[in-house]
Order: structure tokens, then sequence, then C-alpha cells
């Protein structure tokens, strides 16, 4: 019987009516869809300070922190839709990306919550690029913290018109993108899990 895989689906952007939020639901759709198991949630519920060590030294990691590396531990790979802000990682997804990777305990054991754990990209923005230089970005940070990202992407260009009144994709390419970058996800997860429980 096949392992149905759990994945974790956020947006890097708690904007209302963010492109990357409107790319999140197509991606939360398509994963279910294909028979994931999908948990969807906003880094609007996991507010966290800025990185700062000395904060960290005086109180430990945040809480919100702790929470979402529990989350990702409880998951078999996550899906990420991110906005670009200057040509890069908006500073909301790589602060929360940076305090999670400093995560070192859930409950009484020992845990690295990124390292090995399966990541799909999705970038958006308002312009023609969609995203791409911030999702080579992302890709980098992921990979330094271990992750194991998968190839296929979905960028998705001209936010603006990018989504008709249902909230799917107008343009096909854009929905064979996701389809392709969502059934990658779910394989590699599953391949993984299985690994991991044999």
């Amino acid at each position: 019987m096949a392992v149905i895989p759990k994945i974790l689906v956020f947006a890097g952007s708690v904007r209302s009516g963010a492109y990357s939020g409107r790319t999140a639901d197509v991606a939360q759709k398509e994963l279910a869809m294909q028979g994931a198991e999908v948990t969807r949630i906003s880094l609007a519920d996991y507010p966290l300070p800025i990185l700062d060590e000395d904060l960290e030294k005086e109180k430990g990691v945040p809480e919100n922190a702790g929470k979402l590396g529990g989350l990702i531990l409880s998951h078999d790979g996550l899906l990420i839709a991110t906005p670009e802000y200057n040509g890069s990682i908006p500073p909301l997804l790589k602060n929360t990306v940076d305090w999670v990777s400093r995560v070192r305990r859930d409950g009484g054991r020992p845990v690295r919550p990124l390292a090995g754990k399966v990541a799909g990209l999705c970038s958006s923005s308002k312009g023609h690029f969609a995203g791409v230089r911030c999702i080579n970005h992302l890709r980098a940070v992921l990979v330094r913290c271990q992750m194991e990202v998968v190839t296929p992407e979905c960028s998705v260009p001209e936010g603006a018109n990018a989504f008709d009144e249902d909230g799917h994709f107008r343009d096909e390419r854009l929905h064979k993108s996701m389809e392709h970058l969502c059934r990658t996800l779910i394989e590699t997860s599953r391949m993984l899990s299985t690994r991991i429980e044999a």
C-alpha cells in the first residue's frame, strides 16, 4: 500500500491577497488532488522576533520557532510559495527559516527539523520575472540547511492577472508546471519516508 505523504504548505507573505498566498492555495489543491495529506498554515500565526543571538542566549529559541519545527518534523515535505523583495527572499520567510534552523530539541529529543526534509518551491511577482531571482536564493538557503529541494518549481509572473475568479491559474502552462512540481514533491517525499521507515 502506497504511503500517503504529509505535506506542509505556507506562503512567505502574510499580506491579504498576496500572490504567494494565492499560489500556495493552488498548490494546496493540487497536492490534495494528487493524494497528499495537506496542512496549510500562515506564518502570521507564528510571529517571531528578528533573529538575535543575544536574545537567543538570554531566552532560548522562541516558542513559535519550536512549534514550527515540530510541525515540520511531523510532515514528510514542505511546499513554500515565496514573493520576491528587491530580487531576493522576503525578510519574514528568511527570518522564519533562520530561527527554525536553530531548533535543536523537540520535547526531550535532539532534532534538526529542516535537515533531510523534502521541499518544493514556488515564487510569484507582479512583474514578468515571476520571482525567479528569489527562488534561486531560497533554494540555496534551504540546501545549506541540508534540505532535499526538488528540481521542478513553479514561478508565477504578472500575479495580478495570473488567477481566475475561482483561484485557478489562467495559464495552462502554469497549471502543468504546478502539477509537475506537486507530483515530484509527493513522489520524493514518499520515497524518502519509505526509506526512513525501512
